[in-house]
């Protein structure tokens, strides 16, 4: 491996939704030359950052020197278990700005809200960090493109939390729909239907809980009171924070289907309609109703959910199908499986049932490629900055069209929205003071 001095030195000049906090162990460390070890920092570690520390520190080369939460309570205990399998100090922090200034730190892992990743991001790359940043990688359009610019512009190694680029049945999936085996794909259907998109009902707001720095919580999103139902983990269901089930799992799912159909693109138009139709009276204010969609060059594709429900298409609650002329292949988390056309004229040719499972890997294999990549510096992680905004571009085009109630037609070149200043205003958020917005 190349020794940390040196890694150090050049790096900079080589191109480049569970609801519920989950438990992990954190087996004991093998010893490692301490310049062949990379050194990480954690910014949020109450959910998914905190797994994606965990499976990042099954490789013997990486160590954790760093925590950064504003909650006490969570930091605290973080901060305590890790040091159980670590033999040395482990500095921990409110504010993300004093974790980024630790000169030894070559990678951090962003498992914050939304609304924070893009200066977070940012912050890092010019830091000279290597990042790997959770999913949907901003809350809008332009801190998406904010942050692709950043990565190019810092030359850093950056992997996006969409894990289903690691897994082999998503792989073996991808190489079925591109032998061309399903005939012409004419559409493509992807939904996600989850009881925690409709949440429970609204209550009182209430003081602040101690140990918590609500202020810095909201960092650049509107002030605000303090509510629970906009706080750990339901805030994915406030504009402010998050994008509803439409961010947090269509960013994973669309991507499968981009990738599938090698789109690399915005699309040509986007329609959608959504609203707070299954549970009115309930707390959150993005759709728990929602239809999207989206016209490519040659074929459509849509997304649709009803948050409150957990069942779907298939027998399934979330997934995709590939509509093609000789069969459906239906895929989600579990497996893939083509269903034949049935046989019926000189233009309708057989094609097998085929069916693959996943071996639930995924994750294991994503963070170890982030490593691998960290370590040769190689810029085409399992998940680049590139595919992350595609498919967070994507999600916001459903948001924006369903709240502005209009079909948008998006110039990526201009990076806006085609005679629409209305969803022009949603593109970009502003930033409360004395955040600003990242020039970059």
């Amino acid at each position: 491996m190349t020794n940390r001095r040196n890694f150090i030195k050049t790096s900079a000049g080589i191109v480049a939704a569970s609801m519920v906090m989950p438990a992990y162990s954190f087996a004991p460390k093998r010893q490692v030359a301490a310049n062949d070890r990379i050194r990480v920092g954690l910014i949020g570690c109450r959910n998914m950052g905190w797994g994606d520390l965990a499976d990042m520190l099954l490789n013997p080369e990486v160590e954790c020197i760093a925590l950064c939460d504003v909650d006490t309570n969570i930091l605290g205990n973080r901060a305590a278990e890790l040091k159980k399998s670590h033999d040395r100090s482990l500095q921990i922090f409110h504010d993300y700005r004093r974790l980024l200034e630790i000169k030894d730190i070559d990678a951090v892992i962003i498992g914050s809200p939304d609304h924070w990743h893009c200066l977070q991001f940012v912050d890092a790359c010019s830091a000279g960090k290597d990042v790997y940043v959770e999913k949907p990688i901003a809350n809008s359009i332009a801190e998406c493109e904010a942050m692709t610019r950043a990565a190019k512009r810092y030359k850093r190694i950056v992997s996006v939390g969409q894990q289903q680029r690691s897994g082999d049945h998503w792989h073996s999936m991808v190489k079925y729909i591109k032998s061309g085996m399903l005939g012409r794909i004419a559409r493509a259907d992807v939904w996600g239907n989850f009881r925690y998109g409709a949440l429970s009902k609204a209550v009182p707001n209430e003081p602040v809980p101690e140990g918590v720095d609500y202020d810095m919580w909201l960092g650049p999103a509107p002030l605000s009171p303090f509510n629970k139902q906009r706080f750990h983990g339901s805030w994915r269901m406030f504009w402010s924070y998050g994008g509803g089930l439409m961010t947090d799992w269509g960013v994973h799912l669309l991507d499968m289907v981009l990738w599938g159909m090698n789109i690399s693109r915005m699309p040509r138009r986007v329609t959608a309609i959504g609203g707070k139709f299954a549970y009115p009276e309930n707390a959150p204010e993005t759709f728990d109703t929602q239809q999207v969609i989206y016209e490519l060059d040659d074929f459509i594709m849509t997304w649709s959910h009803t948050g409150g429900t957990e069942t779907g298409p298939y027998g399934r609650n979330y997934g995709m199908a590939f509509k093609g002329t000789k069969g459906t292949l239906v895929a989600d988390r579990e497996n893939w499986e083509v269903f034949p056309e049935p046989s019926g004229g000189d233009n309708v040719e057989k094609v097998e049932p085929v069916k693959e499972f996943s071996d639930h890997k995924e994750r294991h294999r994503h963070l170890a490629d982030f490593v691998s990549c960290i370590k040769s510096r190689n810029p085409i992680t399992a998940c680049t900055i590139d595919h992350g905004s595609l498919s967070a571009r994507y999600a916001h085009l459903g948001n924006i069209a369903a709240r502005t109630q209009s079909m948008l037609v998006y110039d990526e070149d201009a990076q806006m929205f085609v005679n629409n200043p209305e969803a022009d205003a949603l593109l970009k958020p502003n930033y409360r003071s004395p955040w600003q917005f990242p020039v970059v």
